[in-house]
């Protein structure tokens, strides 16, 4: 379960307590088990829903049931954004240099097989799982460079200073205390910017950087085949969400 915007209520609302709900009444009807989808990047918790999750994740390891907390990396359909805007001559649009995160994506079919997994196997229980998809870690720069290749056309990008976001924030934030339905707005800029800065991979506490080596990949679908499909096939059926940067 997770809100469908990441805004504050309904990650409050959604991502904790409807959570929490759904934890309470399989106890009371006797699971003993309880597979959670979390995300990678609560590592670094600067977002509301960040919050909400960590909060649902420490009272899910006291709750006394056997638990997994899957936390995947970027899923492929939230990197396909750009891609009927680039079939169709559009420049991919990326912040800085494209390189200042990488991820290592999931499909959503492995990341269901893998939570199965998680119901059976004793090694992936009472733990907290970080988990990527198959293959190197991308940065932005390679996923459009892929995309381009795909399309068969010459790579043509847009390079936005990620000062520009921060700026829209800035003034976001300043009208929030004059405008309280801004607040959202102001989330949303922050969740934009942090995805754009932040890598979605495993954390090395010791090094206090993001490590590709030490994030886990599993699966057997790869962001190429994804990305042909879409090119072939259209974004039918790929929701983006309420809060997709693009």
């Amino acid at each position: 379960m997770a809100s469908r915007t990441g805004g504050i209520k309904d990650s409050w609302e959604v991502d904790y307590e409807a959570t929490k709900n759904v934890m309470e009444v399989a106890k009371e009807k006797g699971a003993g088990q309880f597979v959670l989808l979390s995300a990678i990047c609560v590592q670094k918790p600067l977002l509301t829903f960040q919050a909400a999750k960590l909060k649902f994740e420490e009272e899910l390891m006291a709750s006394g049931l056997t638990y997994s907390i899957v936390r995947p990396t970027a899923f492929f359909k939230s990197l396909g954004g750009q891609v009927k805007s680039v079939q169709g001559g559009g420049p991919y649009v990326m912040f800085g240099d494209g390189q200042l995160a990488a991820c290592k994506p999931i499909s959503e079919r492995d990341l269901a097989s893998y939570m199965a997994e998680c119901i059976e196997k004793p090694e992936l229980q009472n733990k907290v799982l970080p988990i990527g998809g198959p293959g190197e870690a991308m940065t932005a720069l390679q996923q459009g460079e892929l995309l381009f290749k795909l399309a068969k056309l010459e790579p043509k990008f847009v390079k936005v200073p990620i000062e520009v976001m921060s700026g829209v924030i800035g003034i976001l934030d300043f009208l929030t205390g004059f405008f309280p339905s801004f607040k959202d707005a102001a989330e949303f800029g922050k969740i934009g910017r942090y995805y754009a800065a932040e890598s979605m991979l495993v954390l090395n506490e010791e090094t206090g950087e993001y490590d590709a080596s030490m994030t886990p990949g599993y699966g057997e679908d790869t962001l190429e085949a994804f990305f042909q499909k879409c090119l072939t096939e259209g974004m039918e059926g790929q929701d983006l969400g309420d809060a997709s940067v693009f």
